[in-house]
């Protein structure tokens, strides 16, 4: 079957390769840190459902928040390197989201850490 993935010509003797990935694609991808990288992912991601029915633009959204226009264009964008989980949750809550954080019992094995969205 002739077709083309990623712009490379296929032929009718290749087979493509098809994996089922995890519930994590940074864990998928090999980072160290795909816990993390995914819950920042979830929070930039609730940020942006937050402004965009408020049609704020980019520069009233940085206000609102107390951080730079480029910053707020960056974390729409997913690209929320540099930018700590604990400055993201603060965000969500300056766009009038409860943000609630339990810590549950001691257990004998690692904790976890867990976003909820309700």
């Amino acid at each position: 079957m002739a077709g083309t993935a990623r712009g490379t010509q296929m032929n009718e003797s290749q087979e493509m390769t098809i994996q089922e990935g995890s519930t994590n694609i940074y864990a998928d991808l090999g980072y160290t840190n795909a816990a993390e990288m995914q819950r920042k992912s979830r929070l930039a991601g609730e940020i942006s459902r937050a402004i965009k029915p408020r049609r704020l633009t980019q520069a009233n959204a940085a206000t609102l928040l107390g951080i730079d226009q480029s910053k707020v264009s960056r974390i729409t964008r997913g690209k929320f390197r540099g930018v700590s989980e604990a400055k993201l949750l603060e965000l969500v809550a300056r766009l009038g989201r409860d943000v609630k954080i339990v810590v549950g019992p001691v257990r004998r094995r690692a904790g976890k850490i867990e976003l909820q969205f309700a």
